[in-house]
């Protein structure tokens, strides 16, 4: 082996070299065109091709935009607004019906003088769904209640919301602000509390029934909790029955009694009443709430061991796969009332959200599978090796790492379930894209309005859906762990 010294080395650099700056054309706007849009000639070619197409688009719809008219009483007089201002060959948008019915196409047939109430449960929703959608960041936190806040004052204001409901809302986000700051864990107390309370806002009524249907609730789960120990396989279904027990008999005498005693209600609003977007709202959040769970649910059965569970998840999935939605719709509004004791009222739209959620927690399932069957087989020997039993194995090692594979498919199962909420117009109720739509259209004044509608519903949709498929990429950005 030959020896090296510096003495016999010809040039050995002691320095470094200084950094040299990019290229000019390396950087910037000139870099950041040629590295996204002109890399390539095939790059180049579609970049040139899109730019032309975006061109031909906008020329042709821009005129539509530029002349809409916000302020008239008809289609009659936007349209001779139009010809007056842009001449008699001019085309435009008459945005004017949406100025005069933007109520409708948010709240349907709800009472004007309740308007509060919707808007109030929408702020509550976003105080509800800040400590669990970002617990981790408390400035993303505090940005979503500040902006929610601040959305839900600004609707209550458009709508002529009195200061005095104005005052309470004001006060509940700063209450949530609070907690946000001081401690954060006791927001997860509107996140429990919300479904109740939104419930009694929506629909009215004493305040005393949403709070024995949570007593109930608490008397399971206490009674489970006291069995935990002697009867832990049992505990769970005691529990599940002390609450079903509490609701079907002592939940309604016990609401009448304390209303009597001392009466907390609001005017009662019928669910033929809802429509748009709080009807959209109301099915698309409930769906979403209750289809993750029992997707989740469902996945675990196919995966099982037993064979009497398994095959009843298999059923389950794939005949409810195999069915379309609308199939389950006409169930549930004209089919389901035939299984029912005569007499039984059982709410139109309580019955779609039933429907709905079946529909989703069966893609939810497949979703859920494929991530669990993406899981090397080492995490489960692991978990045994652990000693761990099945639940605790699914709840700390397999379910958080097969959530997080499953989430773009997971997220895309909500946008979709959200969207087709507009199938509930052809059972009759009036969603906002059909629904609303066509009562609009009933009226003369706004007879032969089109695209106006769907263009002012089309975009409150993608806005939605925008900001949830941008939470689940923050969301897999948050929990991709692979290279820290």
């Amino acid at each position: 082996m030959s020896e090296i010294h510096a003495e016999t080395v010809p040039f050995v650099r002691d320095t470094m070299l200084p950094p040299q700056p990019p290229p000019p054309g390396g950087q910037g706007a000139v870099g950041w065109l040629r590295q996204n849009l002109f890399s390539g000639w095939v790059n180049s070619l579609l970049t040139v091709l899109g730019l032309i197409i975006i061109w031909l688009l906008v020329s042709h719809f821009w005129p539509w935009f530029a002349h809409a008219v916000w302020r008239a009483d008809s289609l009659k007089e936007c349209r001779e607004i139009i010809a007056a201002t842009w001449g008699p060959d001019a085309t435009g948008a008459c945005f004017a019906v949406i100025r005069e019915r933007w109520h409708q196409y948010l709240f349907g047939f709800y009472p004007r003088a309740e308007y509060w109430r919707p808007i109030l449960t929408m702020g509550l929703l976003f105080i509800a769904l800040a400590p669990v959608l970002f617990s981790v960041s408390a400035a993303i936190r505090l940005r979503v209640l500040v902006g929610g806040g601040l959305l839900t004052l600004a609707l209550m204001y458009v709508a002529g919301v009195g200061l005095p409901a104005m005052g309470f809302t004001l006060a509940l986000f700063a209450l949530a602000l609070f907690l946000a700051r001081s401690a954060p864990r006791g927001l997860l107390w509107f996140t429990l509390l919300y479904p109740f309370a939104g419930v009694w806002l929506l629909w009215g009524g004493t305040l005393w029934l949403p709070l024995m249907v949570l007593a109930g609730a608490g008397v399971g789960l206490v009674i489970a909790r006291l069995l935990a120990t002697r009867l832990p396989a049992l505990a769970p279904l005691i529990g599940v029955a002390a609450t079903v027990l509490f609701l079907a008999f002592l939940a309604a005498p016990l609401a009448q009694a304390a209303a009597r005693a001392l009466p907390l209600w609001l005017p009662a609003v019928e669910s033929r009443e809802f429509g748009g977007f709080l009807l959209a709202v109301v099915i698309g959040v409930s769906g979403i709430a209750m289809s993750l769970p029992l997707g989740i649910v469902l996945a675990l059965a196919r995966r099982s061991e037993m064979f009497l569970i398994r095959i009843f998840a298999v059923v389950f999935i794939e005949f409810i796969r195999g069915v379309p939605l609308i199939t389950l719709l006409f169930v549930a509004s004209m089919l389901l009332n035939y299984f029912l004791p005569p007499g039984t009222n059982f709410d139109i739209i309580l019955r779609v959200i039933i429907m709905v959620t079946i529909f989703a927690a069966a893609y939810m399932a497949e979703v859920i599978r494929g991530g669990l069957a993406a899981l090397p087989r080492g995490q489960y020997e692991a978990s045994d090796s652990l000693g761990l039993t099945y639940w605790q194995a699914q709840r700390l090692i397999v379910l958080p790492q097969a959530l997080k594979i499953s989430i773009p498919g997971i997220v895309g199962t909500f946008i979709g379930m959200f969207k087709d909420t507009t199938l509930v117009g052809l059972i009759g109720l009036y969603e906002p894209l059909k629904g609303i739509s066509d009562f609009v259209r009933a009226d003369f004044a706004w007879k032969g309005i089109y695209w106006e509608p769907f263009v002012f519903v089309g975009a409150i949709f993608f806005s939605i859906c925008f900001a949830m498929s941008r939470y689940s990429m923050y969301l897999e950005r948050r929990l991709s762990r692979e290279h820290r």
